[in-house]
């Protein structure tokens, strides 16, 4: 199903023409991975490290950069996904996820520290961010082993439609 999915650059020139069209192809995988067959809507902001770490003291009062911000709409039972108890856009039906905001400075740094590419490591922290959306938490060992999975799955499902293409 076509989600919505709206993104949008802090400053101009931020590089990265085909950001976009790698992030949506991984929000789709993601909701794809947990079963999702309805429509979602999710924003995202893309931005620099100054950004991000603004936007990180404000919300969670650590003062640093970091790649990925999550801000869930709604606390989500990953079981329950396609419930009419969930909160939509009166709009279009849409189920209302929430917004992610990520550092492309950031996402470039660490695709070469970790040896990786810019679409990879971007596809992953768009991936990581979903599932938090999704209610997925990293705080502890079992939920951190659970939520690693699924983004191995969704990265997996990534690789494959691309080979695919």
């Amino acid at each position: 199903m076509k989600q919505l999915i709206y993104i949008t650059r802090d400053k101009k020139n931020l590089g990265h023409k085909k950001a976009a069209s790698y992030i949506k192809e991984a929000i789709e995988a993601a909701l794809f991975i947990e079963g999702f067959s309805d429509m979602a809507e999710v924003n995202v902001m893309l931005c620099d490290d100054e950004r991000i770490k603004e936007l990180n003291f404000r919300f969670r009062n650590i003062d640093k950069a970091t790649d990925v911000l999550s801000f869930p709409m709604q606390e989500i039972d990953i079981d329950k996904l396609n419930s009419d108890n969930l909160i939509r856009n009166p709009e279009n039906g849409a189920l209302l996820l929430g917004d992610i905001v990520i550092s492309l400075e950031r996402c470039e740094a660490q695709a070469a520290e970790y040896g990786s590419c810019f679409k990879e490591e971007l596809q992953y922290l768009t991936a990581h961010s979903v599932l938090h959306l999704l209610s997925y938490d990293h705080m502890n060992e079992g939920d951190k082993s659970k939520m690693r999975a699924r983004e191995r799955q969704i990265m997996k499902k990534l690789r494959e439609d691309l080979e695919d293409e």
